[in-house]
């Protein structure tokens, strides 16, 4: 418990830090390569924060110089720092359409390469996820948790379909990954950090092109499959 009020003193101004220089940096950087560098180095110092290491496995398996879609299991809130820092690959995340309209901060997302996702309105998700798809094949990765929130203990869950949606809809491969650790170290809900080892696995690249329907529900298995196969008992 001592160390993890510690660590959230360190964290959460080192955060804000990032957040209120990192912003400004999107006008003058509309690609997002250095926010996303930025990114990496606040994932890697927040790690060091924690006295956590990160062991990624199966890197060379990632295609490099196309768009892809990383889709693994969450277990903490520490998953999300050990895709910056481990993660070697540009990549960005999927957010609710609210979060643009937000003043600056939306804008600021725009530019970094954000992509927005409507899920209030069946009409107005189908063209979300379109323009998001469209995006993904011009070049942008993206991560999703297809679980749509964490697990608790550590089993997946059950997973959404609009993450295979859009995955089917851009093309492109599906690279699954597995996180291994962050539970141990953050548990869910609970502020008390233990040091240790969080790995990354990832597995060979899942192809989408004609994933509707039935093929689309092999899809998911497939991908369920993949993860399923790096967790550790």
């Amino acid at each position: 418990m001592v160390r993890g009020i510690f660590f959230l003193l360190l964290f959460v101004p080192f955060t804000l830090f990032v957040i209120f220089t990192g912003v400004p940096i999107t006008f003058f950087d509309p690609t997002g390569k250095f926010l996303h560098a930025y990114g990496k180095l606040w994932g890697r110092v927040a790690l060091i924060f924690a006295g956590v290491r990160v062991e990624v496995q199966g890197a060379e398996k990632i295609p490099r110089d196309v768009p892809l879609i990383f889709m693994g299991n969450h277990r903490s809130n520490f998953d999300i720092l050990v895709l910056y820092a481990g993660l070697p690959h540009h990549f960005s995340w999927i957010a609710k359409e609210e979060l643009f309209r937000i003043p600056l901060f939306g804008y600021a997302m725009k530019r970094a390469g954000y992509l927005p996702l409507d899920r209030s309105d069946g009409r107005r998700a189908l063209k979300t996820m379109e323009a998001a798809a469209e995006k993904i094949r011009g070049g942008v990765s993206v991560v999703i948790f297809p679980e749509g929130t964490r697990s608790m203990d550590g089993n997946l869950l059950p997973f959404k379909r609009g993450g295979f949606l859009l995955a089917a809809r851009a093309g492109v491969p599906v690279v699954p990954f597995t996180i291994n650790g962050s539970a141990r170290v953050n548990p869910p809900k609970q502020v008390k950090i233990k040091p240790g080892k969080i790995t990354i696995r990832f597995g060979d690249p899942i192809p989408t092109e004609g994933a509707t329907g039935k093929r689309r529900d092999e899809l998911i298995d497939r991908v369920r499959a993949a993860i399923e196969a790096g967790l550790e008992s």
